[in-house]
């Protein structure tokens, strides 16, 4: 189906893509009909003592797709998708993309400001949302979109909605169990998508201002959790932990949850990615290779020598998300006793990882390789001409995988993508000889909190809401175990009468639904906000000033 609002590849890259083998033409949900058919007795799916065989997997995805179309959902229809990793979502994402209608993932740490910009502009018709998860009532901010989002009329709610619904009566709230109730319980669900279309939209980390949305179509995502699997060397005899919250791109298909499903793998949904949550998993369903962070990577070395848990099974660890420092890459294959994946990637495509046939240097010091032959990059400095070999510059890609355009989003787009189609990345990288990738930083107005995107234009802009706001700069600072920590300057209005304390301007942030994570860790007050030659906030300084205090 036609959507005005996705960039298409043009004519002669698709030749080239299917030409070369890249793309055929599955169905995300057509895959797991072939893999259900392929070994329907193992074991696909674990969440707590729940444990879905391949077929039971497929099973529950036709009965809630029958349950989404016996209530009018269809091809083209956008759903947010809010779970944490629990089993409904892996079943949520395969019924709807059956019905060819698109998910929209979201993460359960996002709030109001967040759920509410991506359901207006994807013009989402339901969303699909836990009751509560780690205190947060995900009920009332349901509700809360409902009213500012139109085209919202329906909810549905993992576990009891509880009292929190009984006062909602102008929205369709239902439990997951309803959507099983079908005509026809068991019926199969003919595939409604084809490959070409967009299958499902996920969430930048918000580069500049609001986040913006990443179409990626069946036949894009179908090679991306295939082509990581098969660099990572995932097998039938695989066991996958999934610690991160798997709505993000690198635990759902790099080669995550997905990825390990295509290999015939069982992939088991942690509730929490600590220590002691996880290395239970890993003892008891003997874990082979699992996904995290640097500071979550950092988390386990520190926690593992004094366990005392059998980890012994766990053969990979792959580390994403933001640069790993060589200290810590030594820790992890020591401590842990794991072949480490370096890696680096994006919700938007390209994802470069380290094979492990590479020497020990390359797996601590570098972030990989691309993972296709039909991956292209550039390496540019400011005015667009590539840097000589080895220099840092500006990461620029295109490639079978990678978006030509967010959605929606033409303006952007334009600022984004070259006329070429190649995307700029805002990373800053030099490329050894052996074509290995070494990341230098960023160049866009992005802090890099742990592994979560915080855009400084997105909290300025809240920042300045603030009564006593005057004028706000938010800036990172370097931080050991975060990697970057979020700094925020700000100059007061006149005649306040007394400075907002962080843990003020924390509890403000929250009340106006910004997620926990993009809120401020310092707080620096200053009388102006010096600028730089051609009149732009210097961030340098404010960090240098940062520094010292």
């Amino acid at each position: 189906m036609t959507d005005p609002g996705f960039t298409p590849w043009p004519a002669e890259f698709v030749e080239r893509y299917v030409e070369a083998g890249y793309w055929g033409s599955e169905t995300l949900g057509g895959l797991l009909r072939g893999w259900a058919a392929r070994s329907p007795g193992d074991v696909a799916l674990v969440c707590g003592p729940r444990r879905l065989t391949y077929a039971e997997l497929d099973a529950a995805a036709d009965a809630m797709a029958a349950g989404f179309g016996a209530r009018g959902f269809g091809p083209g229809d956008h759903v947010v998708v809010q779970l944490p990793n629990v089993a409904e979502f892996v079943v949520a994402l395969f019924a709807l993309l059956r019905l060819g209608a698109i998910p929209v993932l979201t993460m359960p740490a996002h709030r109001r400001a967040e759920i509410v910009h991506v359901a207006q502009v994807s013009e989402a018709v339901a969303c699909l949302v836990p009751n509560r998860h780690e205190g947060f009532d995900h009920v009332a901010l349901a509700e809360q979109v409902r009213r500012e989002v139109p085209s919202v009329r329906s909810v549905f709610v993992r576990g009891e909605p509880g009292a929190s619904v009984s006062s909602v009566s102008s929205v369709s709230f239902g439990g997951f169990e309803d959507l099983a109730d079908v005509p026809v319980p068991g019926a199969r669900v003919d595939d409604a998508a084809s490959a070409e279309d967009v299958a499902l939209l996920l969430m930048s980390g918000g580069t500049t201002g609001r986040p913006k949305l990443i179409p990626r179509t069946h036949r894009d995502y179908a090679y991306n959790l295939r082509a990581a699997a098969q660099v990572c060397g995932l097998t039938e005899r695989d066991v996958y932990l999934a610690v991160l919250p798997i709505g993000h791109n690198l635990p759902l298909a790099c080669p995550g949850v997905l990825g390990t499903l295509s290999a015939g793998g069982t992939a088991v949904l942690a509730p929490a990615p600590s220590p002691d949550v996880a290395f239970g998993l890993v003892e008891r369903e003997r874990v082979t290779v699992s996904s995290v962070v640097p500071p979550l990577a950092r988390l386990w070395v520190e926690a593992a020598p004094q366990d005392g848990r059998d980890l012994s099974s766990l053969d990979r660890l792959m580390v994403g998300g933001a640069r790993l420092d060589v200290g810590t890459a030594d820790r992890v294959q020591e401590v842990l006793g794991v072949r480490l994946i370096q890696s680096l990637g994006m919700a938007e495509g390209l994802l470069t990882q380290t094979r492990p046939e590479d020497p020990p240097e390359i797996v601590r010091s570098t972030q990989g390789r691309p993972m296709s032959p039909a991956d292209e990059i550039r390496v540019l400095d400011e005015a667009g001409h590539p840097v000589p070999a080895g220099e840092v510059g500006e990461l620029w890609t295109r490639g079978p995988y990678t978006l030509r355009g967010y959605y929606r989003a033409a303006e952007y787009n334009r600022l984004a993508f070259d006329d070429e189609g190649f995307y700029r990345t805002g990373d800053l990288v030099r490329v050894l000889p052996g074509g290995h990738v070494v990341v230098a930083g960023r160049v866009k107005e992005v802090i890099n909190r742990g592994g979560e995107n915080v855009s400084a234009t997105e909290l300025e802009e809240e920042l300045l809401g603030h009564p006593a706001v005057a004028a706000a700069a938010v800036f990172p600072l370097l931080d050991d175990d975060l990697g970057e920590t979020v700094c925020a300057a700000v100059v007061l209005r006149p005649a306040t009468p007394r400075p907002p304390k962080l843990k003020e301007l924390k509890a403000y942030l929250r009340e106006r639904g910004l997620a926990r994570f993009k809120h401020p860790d310092r707080l620096l007050l200053v009388d102006t906000l010096p600028l730089t030659g051609v009149g732009k906030v210097d961030k340098k300084a404010l960090a240098q000033s940062a520094a010292r205090v």
